[in-house]
């Protein structure tokens, strides 16, 4: 409690109007730069953004003659850094096989669908493979390393 409050009988004014003064003076000294608010907003709009944003690009394939009818997709994923590509087809028992390359060094790849969690490696080439997917909306999160930090890529949910 200041000596000026209500309580000992000094003015609340006062305080007031000496407060008013300094933020002019402050004002005045060291104003805020014009564009710190927007800057501000960008800064904490972009926070975790390099792990939370992946670009889903669908490719289109004309369909080939190939035995069966099953259908394909593919999708490639990238956060600027790393890429991951993958090739959906559906298998003779209804499920997906989903094969997928990644161009950097990795360590495990995870394949989640809810709360049922998959996971594999890729080979020296980057490849790696699910087999009997089931249908449902899906997310591949690779694990790596660039440099001396770990860093996880997320896909965004796709649905097979």
């Amino acid at each position: 409690m200041s000596e000026n409050d209500g309580a000992h009988g000094g003015d609340n004014h006062e305080d007031a109007e000496l407060f008013a003064q300094l933020r002019s003076l402050w004002r005045n000294v060291d104003p805020m730069p014009a564009a710190l608010i927007d800057r501000m907003i960008a800064t904490v709009a972009a926070e975790g953004l390099s792990e939370e944003y992946a670009l889903l690009t669908l490719i289109d394939e004309p369909l080939g003659a190939v035995r069966g009818d099953a259908d394909a997709l593919t999708l490639q994923f990238s956060d600027g850094t790393t890429s991951i590509l993958l090739h959906v087809t559906r298998t003779a028992t209804g499920a997906h096989r989903v094969d997928g390359w990644v161009d950097s060094t990795s360590g495990a790849i995870e394949l989640a669908q809810g709360e049922h969690i998959r996971t594999t490696t890729a080979d020296d080439t980057g490849r790696f493979m699910f087999d009997d997917v089931p249908h449902g909306l899906t997310l591949v999160r690779l694990h790596t390393t660039v440099g001396d930090q770990e860093q996880t890529v997320t896909t965004p949910q796709f649905e097979l």
